[in-house]
């Protein structure tokens, strides 16, 4: 269900192709029945939470959007509370593209996706960067224990809407830790095959050397 999605992004023309392609009376339903809220509740926290890595879209003065990959530990993209979500800017490629678009331009544009379980968020919000003596105290709130990557600034975003999309055509994908938690009860049951096996072979010598 949308909140404030539709009013940011369904503008006049696109409401127009709605109507002509058929869709616009589930999205005008989707609107009037939406709550007047653009608060992140406990599903998407949680979605938010399990997250390594999402796209962030800017635009820059050129008028020109640019999205770039945002990567780190599952759970970097940190939810500050039910309107806010931040996360830390690692040092990167040096070329400063979405720092320099939100400085002209504030609105940014997120896409969340799991995967596996073929889920996708996204999310319409003002991003604030800090650095020097203000990224300090959110250095502490936004570091991942045991992630040794420089943190130049912190992105803070004030949320103004998000919708969950749709499941259809995201190919589930699986990270290698995903994959390896999915393998350890077989890799387990090998061990103890194998260990039942070596067992009966010792058995067997015994039995041969009597």
């Amino acid at each position: 269900m949308a909140h404030h999605f539709g009013s940011l992004v369904f503008t006049p023309l696109v409401k127009a192709l709605q109507e002509r392609y058929g869709s616009r009376r589930r999205y005008a339903r989707l609107e009037a029945g939406a709550p007047s809220s653009d608060r992140l509740g406990p599903d998407e926290s949680a979605f938010i939470a399990e997250r390594d890595s999402f796209y962030m879209a800017t635009v820059g003065a050129t008028g020109w959007p640019y999205v770039q990959h945002r990567g780190g530990p599952k759970g970097f993209l940190k939810v500050i509370d039910d309107q806010t979500i931040a996360f830390a800017d690692f040092r990167g490629n040096l070329q400063f593209v979405s720092t320099g678009n939100i400085g002209t331009d504030n609105r940014v544009a997120l896409i969340l996706v799991d995967y596996p379980s073929q889920g996708r968020l996204k999310i319409l919000g003002r991003a604030e960067v800090f650095e020097g003596e203000q990224l300090v105290s959110w250095i502490k709130r936004l570091r991942e224990p045991g992630y040794q990557a420089v943190i130049e600034r912190a992105y803070v975003i004030r949320i103004e809407g998000f919708d969950w999309n749709c499941t259809q055509h995201i190919t589930p994908r699986f990270t290698a830790d995903q994959i390896q938690e999915a393998l350890e009860p077989f890799e387990r049951r090998l061990q103890e095959l194998e260990q039942q096996n070596k067992a009966l072979r010792e058995q067997l010598n015994q039995k041969h050397d009597a």
